[in-house]
């Protein structure tokens, strides 16, 4: 799920932690596909060692996506899968470690979250099912167009869950997909491939989580280990950042809003299924030829550089005149906790925090000034100080009236904005005037 516009508010405010991703493409030749060489160097000019798949981030877009046609059965699902995996790994090219963790059973506080969420989930399916039928019974009535419907079984995406057979068979088909790439792809021959599916408990981020701090109390590790996680939730930012590792970069899929999507019904672009009228769709090509031509247009990738975010980050909260040494990783521990308060996957966010009004920005100077009051840091070894926390929440309390006084203000202002133009009616009683053109 991660943290809604946390990701959006990081990438505005520090741009450049945000690079996109140099992508080699296979060539083909007489009709033969030739596949990259990912045993050569990285195009993107640095070398990765290990590369983390959260790959719940990638079943769900595989499985359903939305900006095309579902796969038509299972084994597409799977194929669906394997090729985003070879599209990382040519982009990544890790060198040691191959790390994929497929979400286990949660723990409790997320379980409640899941199970109100699948509800939701199962009851607008079956609304949508119902709406789409009415519509449709009205579009033809009325003598409109619409293309056949085709009777196929709806994928229920709660089976992405442990202890299905859905879940069984993908873990199966991973192995064999291992199995085939380390006997024939160059680029795997000298990594460690480890795959924890869906009978390891935990969410698959925290499996990741789990297995770099045990390299970290490793007698031989290494420093200066790259590491490369792959996934869309934002609160892995958060999560790299409290593994502490110099070299942690986060790859993702670039977002791009506000692309249309096809109409449920005719399966046109443009509107939405309330708004389909029944229209026949325009001939592509002069026969019609490009009927069912894909765009060509492929999601890309960009990385998250949080070694940038760290020298950002210690730039904002490093304090003058504190009674004791400054420690910049403690500072990152309790930014990491303070993100805590306006969201996460077990904890609900305070009503009064809210990441597009500045909220993070407020905890920040809420914190140094609780950090010199108190003449210590909110978190030690994973543990919390309640009364720094206390005083954090009194200063949260004090400014709440006004936060909500003037998000009131705003809704006003915003419905009387929202209220639209003059109607031409009305212009005729308009005085003349700056108020006149302020109205239009």
């Amino acid at each position: 799920m991660g943290v809604p516009a946390f990701f959006r508010w990081l990438s505005r405010k520090y741009s450049t932690i945000v690079v996109h991703c140099t992508e080699e493409r296979s060539k083909e030749c007489n009709g033969v596909r030739i596949p990259v060489d990912t045993s050569k160097p990285n195009p993107n000019e640095v070398e990765f060692d290990n590369l983390y798949l959260d790959m719940n981030g990638i079943i769900h877009p595989c499985t359903h996506p939305e900006d095309k046609a579902a796969p038509k059965n299972e084994d597409e699902m799977m194929v669906a899968i394997f090729e985003y995996m070879d599209r990382l790994f040519n982009i990544v090219r890790p060198r040691r470690v191959l790390y994929m963790a497929i979400d286990g059973v949660a723990p409790r506080a997320k379980m409640n979250q899941q199970r109100s969420r699948r509800f939701r989930a199962s009851k607008e399916g079956v609304e949508l099912v119902e709406e789409k039928s009415r519509i449709r019974e009205e579009i033809l009535g009325r003598g409109g167009y619409l293309p056949p419907d085709e009777i196929k079984e709806r994928f229920d995406s709660n089976c992405i869950t442990p202890g299905t057979e859905f879940m069984d068979n993908l873990a199966k088909c991973l192995r064999y997909y291992i199995a085939d790439r380390l006997s024939n792809d160059p680029g795997w021959r000298n990594i460690t491939v480890i795959l924890s599916d869906a009978s390891v408990p935990g969410e698959g981020e925290h499996k990741i989580m789990d297995y770099i701090r045990r390299q970290r109390a490793q007698p031989h590790h290494d420093p200066n280990t790259h590491h490369c996680l792959c996934g869309a939730d934002a609160d892995l930012i958060m999560l790299g950042l409290a593994t502490h590792e110099p070299n942690f970069t986060i790859i993702r899929e670039e977002f791009k809003p506000n692309q249309p999507r096809p109409c449920a019904m005719c399966g046109q672009k443009g509107h939405e299924i309330k708004d389909c009228q029944g229209v026949a769709r325009e001939k592509q090509g002069e026969h019609d030829e490009f009927a069912d031509a894909m765009p060509a247009s492929e999601q890309e990738f960009i990385f998250i550089r949080l070694c940038v975010l760290r020298e950002y980050l210690e730039r904002e909260l490093t304090m003058a005149s504190l009674p004791f040494p400054f420690d910049f990783e403690r500072t990152v521990d309790d930014w990491v906790f303070m993100c805590f308060f306006v969201g996460n996957d077990f904890l609900p966010h305070l009503p009064s925090l809210e990441i597009r009004e500045g909220a993070i920005d407020r905890l920040v100077g809420i914190y140094k000034d609780v950090v010199h009051k108190t003449g210590g840091y909110i978190t030690e070894n994973g543990f919390v100080k309640l009364e720094s926390v206390e005083l954090i929440m009194q200063a949260i309390g004090v400014a709440e009236d006004n936060i909500f006084k003037k998000r009131k203000e705003d809704d006003v202002r915003l419905r009387r904005i929202s209220t639209g133009p003059i109607l031409p009616d009305q212009r005729s009683v308009c005085p003349p005037g700056p108020w006149r053109q302020r109205q239009t």
